[in-house]
């Protein structure tokens, strides 16, 4: 349920935000390299604060989780291989539509092999809500406001960026990347309460999946996206990275992940802000 449902209904406001985006750019309405800056930044600032931030609070909070070795095997590291494509996609300075088309694809591949192992375990199905009106209506009213909230969003940014000497990547990943990974945080921290940690867990995973497969991928097959160079010597790199590190540590740890571990990706997070703010300001 994390790495499906909960992470890409979580994932709505990048995906809507990259397609709201791609048109504006179409259209002529909105500035492509500023829009394109913006969206990007946005989308891999989000996946760096869940990934360091806030997995370090859940885990945290639990005080230690132990991961699965086959979470681990197939999920995690899909995860890392998720951000190393997009670095090596974005190397040549776009997302063209053939990358579009590569990214939403893999994902495609990723929900079928989850489908898969799950039809392997499953037991019975649970008892749903036939008659889901309330729920279709009141989802469907969110979305449109989410989508004139992103509208409005992406002008004003555009208009600050060019009043500003701040940089499109800069601002996307300090504002909508921030404001992007909220439903992903408090998704998590609920799972908590509910102590459902795998959802805790997959909806931080599966969304870091999500995200460029699917809001990134979708905006390249409807526009094509000029990729900054921070995002590939800073941002990209540093969500790799930082994923690989923390399987090792991981793997040589059995699984477990104790508070030490937490703290460390929590600090991490302000390490990579204040690298991205002191050297990476300017697209």
């Amino acid at each position: 349920m994390g790495l499906t449902v909960l992470s890409i209904g979580t994932s709505i406001p990048e995906i809507s935000s990259h397609i709201i985006a791609s048109l504006g750019i179409l259209t002529n309405k909105l500035d492509y390299n500023i829009i394109s800056s913006t969206v990007l930044g946005a989308n891999i600032g989000s996946d760096i604060i869940q990934q360091t931030f806030i997995l370090g609070l859940v885990i945290l909070i639990c005080g230690g989780l132990t991961f699965s070795k086959h979470f681990l095997k197939k999920d995690f590291s899909i995860m890392i291989g998720t951000a190393l494509l997009t670095l090596i996609l974005g190397l040549d300075g776009t997302i063209s539509r053939l990358d579009g088309i590569l990214l939403f694809t893999v994902f495609v591949w990723f929900i079928y092999s989850l489908y898969k192992d799950e039809r392997k375990t499953m037991i019975e199905k649970e008892k749903i809500n036939k008659k889901p009106r309330v729920e279709i209506l009141s989802t469907a009213g969110w979305l449109i406001l989410l989508i004139i909230a992103s509208t409005i969003a992406l002008k004003v940014i555009e208009s600050f960026v060019k009043s500003t000497s701040l940089s499109g990547s800069m601002v996307g990943v300090f504002t909508l990347g921030i404001a992007s990974a909220l439903p992903e945080f408090f998704t998590a921290i609920e799972g908590l309460k509910q102590k459902a940690r795998g959802i805790s867990i997959g909806t931080l995973i599966g969304s870091n999946i999500t995200n460029p497969l699917v809001a990134i991928g979708l905006g390249g097959m409807l526009s094509t996206y000029y990729v900054p160079k921070p995002l590939v010597q800073w941002d990209l790199p540093m969500a790799t990275i930082t994923a690989a590190l923390l399987l090792m540590w991981i793997i040589k740890h059995k699984g477990k992940a104790n508070k030490g571990v937490a703290v460390y990706l929590m600090l991490l997070y302000f390490a990579y802000i204040f690298v991205r703010i002191r050297y990476f300001g300017i697209d």
